[in-house]
């Protein structure tokens, strides 16, 4: 039976619904499924995106007159948008930088991303339906559950292959926004389930019956959940409610028009929430409810302020660029640097500017959630992994579009070099967690982003002191001795074909010369072994490249070293009848090696009998 309070009447037996139930009703989505994306193409240079709100300094009317009428036919091209940020998978969770979180979980990010339909294909929020560039990142293990399809305004459409989406007739500018989670986030609670499902039906009659509108993990009420998700009728219905304290409904406001401004693009319904808020605060002469004054300005917001009066929130009107600016700087007072909607929505932002060219914008918006994030999330946390793998694939495509003379952006040497540091910081972090060793999968995949970052480092001009810089930092890197998956070195991944995919589409090709031959250059252990007792040399075998094979024997890899199956990397190269005449074992075996191949075979006892160092050198052909 539900408890109720004393004051409350008891129900009848056909109302006797638990709250499991009742969480399991509200959570049921009442939108159509999830339109079908236009179909995908390569892209040669972003487009200015249709909309207005994938270009600053549109107007308020067309952001709102494109976001009022159906989508037309996407043309054949794609916003930087859709390509830069992560994405989503039916087998993992679908949103890309926070832990679960339940306003995240089920409401914003349904509608800032794609609910999973099936397959590992990724999709990124983007602000026209158009096609995916071949530059995209990786996200789809980072992100929080969804499970059901949501149907959203074109900006905010999946842009992944039609056969991975379930068809539908349905337009495409409806602006359902409900989702059901995989995981329940700490706290949740069926009020919280029915706001950011919006049904205010079962919500009605939770509160009948007592139900209390507590926080979540985060401090989310059910009142901010529904103002995330953008579910106005519970937002009217719950600003109402006795339950709801003054500054609660003027937050409540404010973050819904933050809600309208980057997940609806309604402009003129986004200063409708924020004046009646700012009325609610000045309404009363004597307790004027005044927003903290923040100690400095942002750099990455344009040195942005709020807004303190009815005049200037008019004003706004006229430069919807500023009032962008308003929603992050709301939703960041808010909702806290902490959660997960805060750095979305940054990282979200600064794509758009990519779209329009701004790409200096775009990276200092992208640093300053980077910032946030590793200030605010556990190392190797899979959305920081995100946002460096976005980095990487940014950098990469304004190098390549540069080579082919279609952009006029340059990748300054400072901007990726700053990245390179965060991502070592990162592996810093996380080597230093002695009682919590971090995880293979994860460390593995941030230690191939930064051999994707080193080898795009090698395409960027650069001075004598910028070059010392670079290599001191990798110095610094390799002496964490950091391992990922399969026990694999940075050496090892430097000289591995799978180091390649890192995310959907591929940054630089592996296996690299120029990454390995850096990383011996600043320290790298060329004889260092694998779970398998594999060397680089072994995987580079492997992989069949007689360039880096060569480089590292004449670099001092023993050609005769043996891994865990007896093999050596001569041995690896049978079936590669080519490659085995160009590289023939007599060529690098010395009088040294044959030795210590003696004294293996032969099981003599060698241990104390001879130097240390010859030792080592024996054990290199067991």
């Amino acid at each position: 039976m539900v408890p109720c309070l004393p004051d409350c009447p008891a129900p009848a037996p056909a109302q006797l619904v638990s709250y499991q139930r009742l969480s399991s009703a509200a959570q049921t989505p009442a939108g159509p499924p999830h339109p079908v994306p236009a179909p995908r193409r390569s892209l040669a240079s972003p487009p200015v995106p249709a909309t207005a709100a994938a270009t600053p300094g549109t107007t308020a009317t067309t952001e709102i007159a494109t976001a009022a009428q159906p989508s037309s036919p996407a043309p054949p091209s794609a916003p930087l948008s859709a390509a830069l940020l992560p994405a989503q998978s039916a087998a993992a969770p679908p949103w890309p930088d926070p832990p679960p979180s339940r306003s995240g979980a089920l409401g914003l990010h349904a509608a800032a991303l794609p609910s999973p339909a099936g397959g590992d294909a990724l999709a990124f929020p983007s602000v026209a339906t158009d096609a995916v560039p071949a530059v995209l990142p990786e996200a789809a293990a980072m992100m929080p559950h969804h499970a059901d399809p949501v149907t959203r305004p074109p900006h905010e459409q999946s842009l992944r292959p039609s056969e991975d989406l379930p068809h539908t007739a349905t337009p495409p500018s409806s602006h359902a926004a409900s989702a059901t989670p995989l995981i329940q986030p700490p706290g949740n609670t069926a009020l919280h389930d029915c706001a950011e499902s919006g049904s205010l039906e079962i919500m009605k009659m939770l509160l009948k019956y007592c139900a209390k509108m507590e926080k979540d993990g985060y401090g989310m009420t059910p009142l901010l959940s529904a103002s995330v998700t953008g579910h106005t009728n519970i937002v009217d219905f719950l600003t109402q409610h006795e339950q709801t304290s003054k500054t609660e409904c003027i937050n409540a406001l404010e973050l819904l028009g933050a809600t309208f401004v980057d997940k609806k693009r309604d402009l003129l319904g986004a200063l409708k929430y924020w004046k009646q808020a700012m009325e609610m605060r000045y309404n009363d002469r004597i307790s004027i409810l005044n927003r903290p004054v923040p100690q400095t300005l942002i750099m990455a917001y344009d040195y942005a302020k709020e807004v303190n009066s009815l005049e200037e929130l008019e004003n706004l009107i006229a430069d919807p660029d500023e009032m962008r600016m308003q929603a992050l700087l709301i939703r960041e007072r808010i909702l806290g640097p902490s959660h997960p909607d805060t750095s979305y929505y940054i990282r979200y932002r600064g794509a758009v500017y990519a779209d329009s060219g701004n790409f200096k914008r775009c990276i200092n918006l992208w640093k300053y959630a980077l910032d946030m994030q590793q200030s605010n999330l556990d190392p190797l946390n899979p959305m920081t992994a995100s946002s460096l793998l976005s980095f990487a694939e940014l950098f990469s495509f304004m190098l390549q579009d540069k080579a082919k003379g279609l952009l006029g952006a340059t990748v300054a040497f400072d901007d990726l070099m700053g990245i390179l540091c965060k991502s070592v910081l990162e592996i810093e972090r996380a080597m230093k967690q002695i009682q919590c060793p971090p995880d293979p999968i994860q460390l593995n995949k941030a230690l191939s982003i930064i051999l994707h970052l080193i080898c795009l480092l090698e395409k960027v001009p650069c001075t004598s002191e910028q070059e010392h810089f670079k290599k001191q930092t990798i110095y610094k890197f390799l002496k964490l001795q950091p391992r990922g998956k399969n026990n694999f070195s940075p050496l090892h991944l430097a000289v591995d074909k799978n180091t390649t995919c890192v995310g959907r589409y591929p940054v630089c090709k592996f296996p690299s010369l120029q990454v390995t031959a850096i990383l011996v250059e600043c320290g790298a252990n060329i004889n260092v072994r694998d779970s398998d007792n594999n060397s680089p040399l072994h995987i580079a075998a492997l992989n069949n490249h007689l360039g880096i094979m060569n480089f590292l024997i004449k670099s001092g890899s023993h050609f005769d070293a043996t891994n865990l199956y007896k093999q050596t990397a001569s041995d690896l190269l049978d079936e590669k009848k080519i490659a085995k005449n160009l590289i023939h074992p007599i060529n690098h075996t010395t009088l040294q090696c044959l030795a210590a191949c003696v004294i293996v075979n032969h099981n003599i006892c060698y241990a104390g009998h001879i130097p240390e160092k010859l030792e080592k050198f024996v054990l290199l052909h067991r």
